[in-house]
């Protein structure tokens, strides 16, 4: 696709969409592209390659496993496309583009207006499993992109309430039912690994609480210290006792990169500090973190 636009089918630099999510989990984008009737623009989104990959590539990536769809006439200079819920997007970061007539170079999307509310209230009900999440987001350098998931069990964070050293979180599993010896299991990252499993309490076959006393993550050593690296504690939830642990994040919602928008209190214990934080995964972790070097 030329990048000047001057291609029969190669629309203006820089193209701005307008997404909506429906209902059904569609992704209806809307671009602006002044180009004649007869033209035959289509909607790239492309997975992003591994880092370090070339840009031939890149290109060969796109080929492979990019989701493209026609963009139809929309009426003035509006073009629209509509992704099904089926087939769901690989869980990753997928960026968004337009391209032209075979041969010619894609076309970055800027974002437009995105119409999350179907998203907004976050219940989760009724939803099929594997769990498929799609959520349009500006990019730091001012793309459009979507971040997807796709688990085949989860468990969706709520309400996380704070009491003293500890905190309380509320939860619900998707393919998954609670069963006997379900716990939740916080595992420390690193080579100096460590488990601290704590019993749940059941609200139901899907939903459950569980108290982390951060106390716990601080007892038998680690790496505290002044000016350490802080313990990173990954949270899941073991549903039944023969069951595989299933990672605790929040992903029902219209927020693609929660970890800089929701922030948490930090507790101080002892000459640490700990506080719950969603990784840039949306993952629920723990980070304990010992006092700055002076």
């Amino acid at each position: 696709m030329s990048g000047d636009g001057g291609g029969t089918n190669g629309p203006v630099v820089r193209p701005r969409a307008d997404v909506t999510v429906d209902g059904g989990g569609r992704l209806v984008v809307e671009v602006t592209l002044p180009l004649p009737a007869t033209a035959r623009p289509r909607l790239l989104l492309q997975p992003r390659p591994p880092k370090g990959q070339s840009k031939e590539g890149a290109d060969r990536w796109a080929e492979e496993t990019g989701r493209v769809a026609a963009l139809e006439p929309a009426g003035g200079d509006r073009w629209r496309a509509v992704l099904e819920a089926a087939p769901a997007l690989e869980e990753g970061r997928w960026d968004a583009y337009v391209l032209g007539a075979p041969g010619e170079e894609r076309v970055p999307l800027l974002p437009g207006l995105r119409d999350l509310r179907a998203l907004v209230s976050g219940a989760g009900e009724g939803r099929g499993v594997p769990l498929a999440v799609r959520i349009p987001y500006a990019t730091k350098d001012g793309r459009l992109a979507v971040r997807a998931w796709l688990r085949v069990t989860h468990a969706e964070a709520g309400r996380i309430d704070f009491s003293g050293s500890s905190m309380t979180v509320t939860a619900r599993l998707f393919g998954a039912l609670l069963g006997d010896g379900a716990v939740a299991s916080l595992h420390r990252r690193g080579r100096d690994t460590a488990v601290r499993e704590i019993a749940l309490r059941h609200e139901g076959d899907r939903d459950f609480a569980f108290t982390v006393d951060y106390r716990d993550l601080t007892a038998g050593g680690g790496r505290a210290g002044a000016g350490a690296a802080p313990e990173v504690w990954d949270v899941y939830v073991r549903p039944a006792a023969d069951a595989q642990r299933i990672r605790v994040a929040r992903l029902l919602d219209d927020v693609a990169d929660r970890k800089a928008v929701f922030v948490y209190p930090a507790t101080a214990l002892g000459g640490v500090t700990a506080r719950p934080y969603y990784t840039v995964d949306n993952d629920l972790a723990v980070e304990v973190a010992p006092p700055a070097a002076g």
